[in-house]
Order: C-alpha cells, then sequence, then structure tokens
C-alpha cells in the first residue's frame, strides 16, 4: 500500500477535464481542446478568475494528453491510481462489517471477501511508448518474391555501376594521355628524340585520337627519324582527330609538313592539294608558297604559277626580316631561267650565293645562266668553282670545258 500513496485520487483528470474518452483519438482530443479554449478564454468573460482557472486547467490537461509519451505516463498513472481506490474501498468495507454490532463477528454470509494478505507487487518497467502502445504483431511471415520491379531495379543499379566504371576509365585514360603529351613535349624541346617516342607511343596508346599528340610524333618522324609513310600517316590522323582539334593554324602548319611527305614519297599532285589547302586557311604562310612553287617547277612542270609562289613567298619573308631558305632561292632563278628572263635570274642566284659564296649547287646554275647567254669563258669558271666545292654536276660540266 506504501507504492500507491504517491497516486492520490483526483477528482476530475485529464480526460474529463477536456471532456473525451480515455480510448479518444489524438484528432478528437485537439478538436475538444480547441473548442473549450475558444470558449473559456478570460477575454471573454472579462477576467472572470473562475474561467482563468478552468482556462488554465484545460491548457495542462492538452499539454499532457497531446504528446504520446507523456500521455501514456498519464494513463499509466490513472491505472496505478484506480487499483489503489478500487484496494482502499474492498478494505474499508471488511472493515466496517466486522464492526457492526450484534453482528457476531464477520460472516461468510454478511461480510465482504477481505482482502489480500499482501498487494501485488507494481510494476518496475518503463511505461510503453506510443509506438509500442500501437504496436501490431505480424501474424504471418511474408514470403518473398522477386518480382519483375526488382529486376529492373537490379539492372538499373548494374548498368549505374558499369557507367561509372567506363567514365572512370575515360577519365583516367584522358589525364594519363594529357601528362603523357606534355613529357613528351619537354623531351622533344630537349632533343631527347628516343624518349619524346616513348612517351608520344604511351599518350596515343592511352587515347589514339589527339590531334596534337599525333602532330608532334609526325615532326618527330619526319625530322629525326627520317620516317616519311609514319610522318604522313600521323599528320593525317592529326587533321581528322577528335581529341583537341587543331586550330586553323596549326591545321595548315600540318598541311604544309603532309605536303613535304608527300613530295617526298614521289606523290606531287597530293602535295598540291596540301599547300594549297594550307594557304586557304592561312595565306599568310609564307613557307607553303615557298614549297607550293617549288613543287610546280620541279614536279608539276608549271612554270609560271610556280615562279608566282616562290616570289610572293620571297616578299612575304623579306617582309618579316627572315631570309629565303637557299633552296627556293634556286628554283625561284631557275623559273626565270625557264621563262626567259635571265638578268632577273642572275640577279636572285647572286643573292643566293652571296648567302653562301661557296655553295656549288648555286655555282653551277650561275655557270648554266652564262651558257644560256653565250658566255663559256664565265660558264666554265663558274663550274671550276662549283666542283671546287664538291658539287658532282658542276665537276662534269667542268671536265666538257676543258
Amino acid at each position: 500500500m506504501a507504492g500507491l500513496k504517491n497516486y492520490p485520487v483526483v477528482s476530475e483528470n485529464y480526460y474529463q477535464t477536456l471532456g473525451v474518452m480515455v480510448s479518444a483519438p489524438a484528432a478528437d482530443i485537439k478538436r475538444a481542446y480547441r473548442r473549450l479554449a475558444t470558449q473559456l478564454h478570460p477575454d471573454k468573460h472579462q477576467g472572470d478568475p473562475r474561467y482563468e482557472e478552468r482556462f488554465k486547467a484545460v491548457a495542462v490537461a492538452y499539454r499532457v494528453l497531446s504528446d504520446p509519451e507523456r500521455r501514456a505516463q498519464y494513463d499509466y498513472k490513472l491505472r496505478q491510481a484506480a487499483l489503489a481506490e478500487a484496494h482502499r474501498q474492498s478494505a474499508q468495507a471488511y472493515a466496517g462489517a466486522a464492526a457492526r454490532p450484534g453482528a457476531g463477528g464477520p460472516s461468510v454470509y454478511s461480510a465482504p471477501t477481505p482482502p489480500p494478505a499482501a498487494a501485488p507487487p507494481l510494476r518496475t518497467r518503463r511505461p510503453a511508448g506510443a509506438r509500442e502502445r500501437h504496436y501490431q504483431p505480424r501474424t504471418t511471415r511474408q514470403q518473398v518474391r522477386f518480382n519483375r520491379q526488382d529486376l529492373w531495379l537490379v539492372v538499373g543499379i548494374v548498368a549505374l555501376l558499369l557507367l561509372f566504371g567506363i567514365s572512370a576509365k575515360i577519365v583516367m585514360d584522358r589525364v594519363a594521355a594529357s601528362t603523357n603529351y606534355e613529357d613528351a613535349r619537354a623531351a622533344y624541346g630537349r632533343g631527347s628524340w628516343e624518349l619524346a617516342r616513348h612517351y608520344l607511343d604511351q599518350s596515343l596508346g592511352f587515347r589514339d585520337d589527339q590531334a596534337p599528340a599525333l602532330q608532334l610524333r609526325g615532326q618527330l618522324a619526319q625530322d629525326a627519324e627520317h620516317d616519311l609513310p609514319a610522318a604522313r600517316a600521323d599528320y593525317e590522323a592529326a587533321l581528322v582527330a577528335s581529341i583537341n582539334p587543331l586550330p586553323p593554324a596549326e591545321v595548315a602548319r600540318t598541311l604544309l609538313r603532309l605536303g613535304e611527305c608527300q613530295v617526298g614519297l614521289h606523290l606531287p599532285r597530293a602535295a598540291e592539294h596540301s599547300y594549297s589547302r594550307a594557304l586557304r586557311l592561312d595565306t599568310t604562310l609564307a613557307a607553303a608558297y615557298l614549297a607550293r612553287g617549288e613543287n610546280r617547277l620541279l614536279e608539276l612542270d608549271r612554270t609560271a604559277p610556280a615562279l608566282a609562289d616562290l616570289q610572293r613567298g620571297h616578299q612575304q619573308y623579306q617582309a618579316a626580316n627572315r631570309p629565303v631558305p637557299l633552296p627556293y632561292l634556286q628554283a625561284e632563278g631557275a623559273a626565270l631561267v625557264r621563262l626567259g628572263r635571265y638578268p632577273e635570274a642572275r640577279a636572285v642566284y647572286e643573292q643566293a650565293l652571296g648567302r653562301n659564296v661557296g655553295d656549288g649547287r648555286t655555282l653551277y646554275l650561275l655557270g648554266r645562266l652564262a651558257q644560256q647567254t653565250a658566255d663559256s669563258v664565265s660558264a666554265c669558271e663558274f663550274f671550276r668553282r662549283g666542283a671546287a666545292a664538291g658539287y658532282g654536276y658542276a665537276a662534269q660540266a667542268a671536265a666538257e670545258c676543258r
């Protein structure tokens, strides 16, 4: 009985205060509170203390019953208080029947059943929460089945994993290709041809459609390895590559180099096409004019267009304060000779000779020009000088002079 005295019997519990059943759902409790709060608000009753006390009691009751945990604890206290009250009333009834005068003591027919010797022990377990009170146990065990929706879910997850793996590989390949290309450029700049070739092969092994790497490998094959077929293949691949495509100016330079390879492979018409494409992209590319002029003169036998290209390239070199390469000066002089413009040809040859006094080919060309103008003495002198410089054709011509 000592444990029950901590829960005194109240004349009105919170459910009665709100006017709802003990089993009322939360929605009914909320609805009852709003209705009573509106009716009992002190502002409606000119501050009447009775309404104010009643309003506070309603607020306290709603604060407890609106919280599932606090409501569970309050329900537990109500049950314990009800059990204690029932026990107290039973004990009082037994005591009153035993004390009535003339009753002759208690009787099984007149007295109520005596109370038990000891009250059952109170539960010490914490009151159940809202989730536990509303928990519904599963009566049957569901059988797991793999349906169509699960199949599509698994397929989608696998597809996402594959896509992620492919994307990661593409990114890693691009990073590795870019790193190897930068190392190849550094090695090429230092003149380390074998190391540059190694890095370029590694870079193109990861991504075989990188235009800059293909262009650089073509230059390496052309300039250092003198492998014109390999250089031509790399240049052609660089022009159609999709990764980091070349800007127009670089495309023009690549076409110029491709034309040089085609000339070396005895493909003059293909070289003509490459040079013309380069000049359509960059009309200031003087080297393309000179190369196309030489190809037209020596391979295609188109003297007038060849001379026009050679002279235009010569002018662009002079405007940029750059010396014209000696072979192109010699080709320009040869074109002038073919057209019968001997004084202009002699001036160009002398300009070339001033560039390199001991060039045997230039001396030989001056000798041929002297023969064209019937100056055999000067011709033989130029031939002898060319032969002394080690030029074979000049030596043959000098022998004929004797």
